[in-house]
């Protein structure tokens, strides 16, 4: 534990050290000299001569003394009592916090994800870093990839799941998160909905829900070739700024899209999502961090850890 004693505090007349408050809490609890020399490790007479000296300093009598024994605390020194445990209280509250901050039990995680990532290992993720670090804030913030590179860069974000490759990803530590694969998504009532299996082909006159380039370039032209090695160009017809919405689009008509398979949960009623077999349609998601805090590096840690090894309680 380190020793507070010696941090000084302004006083009308000069400074008080935590040290002196201490020492006059042990008196006043103890209401005896010796025992309180006792307690606080140290001879009488010095104790009795801090006592005084610390009266000096703040200029009042805080000891009814009766000869050499204490009769009671005067008014002041009853005040000086519940000020002064309340000052060591949270002179030693702010040195354990600085403590667990600096090995990252305490302190402020903003996480931003692209949406795909709720629906694969990233629940289990905050499950177990929220168990394992239960006195750090996690805020978690969804938006394109794009978006959280520059939240990383401006410090409005301290860990992101984002979709590669990044155009500019100086000074920012990628690591291996999750696995995805891309699959097509179609209006329940659309005509090719009603068969089992579809290949990119089928879609090649169909009007197509994507997201702007600029929000996950990456991500952007992995749909655009393996529409291309199919034979056509995607015929783009409306974006939209997250994948949420791009499945909203396609739920009420507005289109088709191809989407991270792991999202085939989403509105099952009002969307069938078929399955894209070619290896290409594969693709990975990271966690990217730029200059970490400590907090943030026990959730890298933490983060990437092979799913089977995540200790959570499911309780």
């Amino acid at each position: 534990m380190h020793d507070i004693s010696q941090a000084p505090l302004a006083s009308g007349r000069g400074m008080i050290d935590l040290r002196k408050m201490e020492q006059f809490v042990a008196v006043a609890e103890e209401q005896h000299f010796h025992r309180a020399a006792h307690r606080l490790g140290m001879s009488q007479p010095p104790l009795t001569v801090a006592i005084k000296r610390l009266e000096e300093d703040l200029g009042v009598v805080l000891i009814e003394r009766g000869g050499n024994r204490i009769l009671g605390l005067t008014a002041a020194g009853h005040a000086f009592l519940r000020e002064a445990r309340e000052t060591l209280r949270q002179a030693h509250y702010a040195i354990r916090m600085a403590q667990d901050t600096a090995v990252g039990h305490t302190g402020l995680v903003r996480l931003g994800y692209v949406g795909s990532a709720l629906y694969g290992r990233l629940p289990d993720t905050v499950r177990a870093f929220r168990q394992a670090r239960p006195d750090v804030r996690l805020e978690l913030r969804e938006a394109t990839t794009a978006t959280q590179i520059v939240g990383l860069l401006n410090e409005t974000l301290d860990a992101a799941i984002i979709i590669p490759p990044l155009a500019d990803a100086e000074g920012i530590e990628l690591h291996g998160f999750d696995h995805d694969r891309l699959c097509m998504a179609l209006p329940i009532d659309h005509p090719l909905s009603r068969q089992e299996r579809l290949t990119l082909a089928d879609l090649a006159d169909e009007a197509f829900i994507l997201w702007p380039m600029i929000e996950g370039r990456g991500f952007h032209l992995q749909v655009i070739r393996l529409c291309t090695d199919a034979g056509f160009a995607p015929r783009i017809m409306q974006e939209a700024h997250g994948m949420h919405a791009v499945l909203s689009l396609v739920a009420v008509g507005a289109g088709v899209s191809i989407v991270p398979e792991s999202m085939a949960g989403f509105r099952p009623d009002r969307i069938a999502y078929r399955a894209i077999a070619e290896p290409e349609a594969a693709f990975e998601l990271s966690l990217a961090v730029c200059e970490p805090t400590p907090a943030t590096k026990a959730f890298v840690m933490i983060a990437t850890e092979p799913p089977g090894s995540l200790n959570i309680d499911a309780t």
